[in-house]
């Protein structure tokens, strides 16, 4: 059976969000939602107590589309707010539309997006284009049929998603149970060392452009550095010839620690692979002094919750933030005798074997359900 195919703005209405100026925030009001509140990327929440045109508030379930900078789409699961300019409010005022297909629809969409734009400076989307897409619209009883299936399929990926945060939760508390929390009065303030006394740190990695291939040597960004794993989902790859023109401080060792430096800093994971990789301008690399530090121990201290917020307190900038390594070398480290961090090294080893384990069912079951949507928009996966 052949779907029809319409334009996206002949399905609904996309609204922009209101143009906000940083004189326009205040501390009280309703929330104005920013990108990096709908991406976690910032703790920092703005407000507004003026009077804007209705068309701009949000509530509960409306679905929102970022366009500048981070390509996405969300569902609202907060109180009343004001939406920010460079996030689309979709109104649907044209036709009947599954909203649970239309959602997969748009990430279908997006995602071949983000694949077109990668390496560009700033993903951007004008308003024009987008409401000029063509994308196939199956009748709607096919429409719901497709939204379960992929329903089922990201239940299972949630799952996933779900068990990696209780292992860093369960790796926190052991933390805190044998060393204290150490912005919390409750570890030992007698040895503590700024971060620099006991690793190198290298800075950033590439900044140039490059081009990216299907293959060859990943290329780690900002979004695959997790807390305490490497994401290798959605990587793109370097060529051998551009990795041998990069600079050491680009090109990461099994046993190295990285750590996100813009957008969602503070996150950081040890890379436990032999295998060639390159981080660019987004992350920052790591050697921690192993006669003075256990790497696993220092990531585990990196991402506990009252450490990532003080590093997210010195990050950079209004909009964005950016950790400044020379910062971070002045941060303080709580550091217990070496022998008691491989004894907490020993009590989570297994956590993190399993922790690996879940990531390569998540890894797994994203190309799934990625390939589970291809199929449902090129009409393969119901007739």
């Amino acid at each position: 059976m052949s779907w029809e195919y319409v334009n996206l703005g002949d399905i609904a209405t996309f609204v922009n969000g209101f143009p906000f100026k940083p004189s326009d925030w205040s501390t009280e009001g309703m929330e104005i939602i920013r990108i990096q509140n709908l991406t976690k990327g910032s703790s920092e929440t703005n407000y507004f107590k003026g009077v804007i045109p209705e068309k701009y508030k949000i509530i509960k379930g409306d679905i929102l589309i970022s366009w500048s900078a981070t390509l996405d789409i969300f569902v609202w699961d907060g109180d009343d707010a004001w939406l920010n300019q460079h996030i689309f409010k979709v109104v649907f005022d044209k036709i009947n539309i599954d909203r649970q297909f239309f959602i997969y629809l748009i990430k279908h969409i997006l995602e071949d997006m983000r694949r077109e734009v990668h390496g560009a400076t700033m993903q951007h989307i004008t308003k024009g284009r987008f409401d000029s897409l063509q994308v196939p619209l199956p009748p709607l009883p096919i429409q719901k049929r497709i939204a379960e299936i992929l329903d089922a399929a990201d239940t299972l990926k949630r799952k996933d998603q779900e068990l990696l945060k209780k292992y860093d939760e369960l790796a926190q508390a052991i933390f805190i149970e044998m060393f204290g929390d150490p912005f919390n009065n409750s570890s030992d303030s007698s040895n503590v060392v700024n971060f620099e006394k006991v690793t190198k740190l290298l800075t950033y990695g590439f900044t140039r452009p490059m081009k990216h291939f299907n293959k060859g040597i990943p290329i780690l960004t900002a979004k695959n550095i997790q807390k305490g794993f490497i994401d290798f989902i959605n990587v793109h790859y370097a060529s051998q010839l551009e990795f041998n023109e990069l600079t050491a401080k680009c090109k990461p060792n099994n046993g190295d620690i990285l750590i996100t430096k813009d957008g969602s800093i503070g996150r950081t994971a040890l890379l436990e692979t032999d295998e060639m990789v390159c981080i660019n301008q987004s992350v920052a690399l790591i050697k921690p002094n192993l006669l003075l530090v256990e790497p696993k121990f220092l990531v585990a201290y990196l991402n506990l919750n009252s450490v990532q917020d003080k590093i997210l307190n010195m990050g950079k900038g209004g909009g964005l933030k950016h950790l400044q390594i020379t910062e971070l070398a002045k941060f303080p480290l709580s550091l217990p005798d070496l022998t008691l961090q491989r004894l907490f090294v020993q009590r989570i080893d297994k956590l993190i074997e399993n922790k690996t384990k879940t990531n390569l069912q998540n890894e797994l079951g994203y190309f799934l359900f990625e390939s589970l949507i291809q199929k449902a928009f090129n009409g393969e996966l119901v007739n």
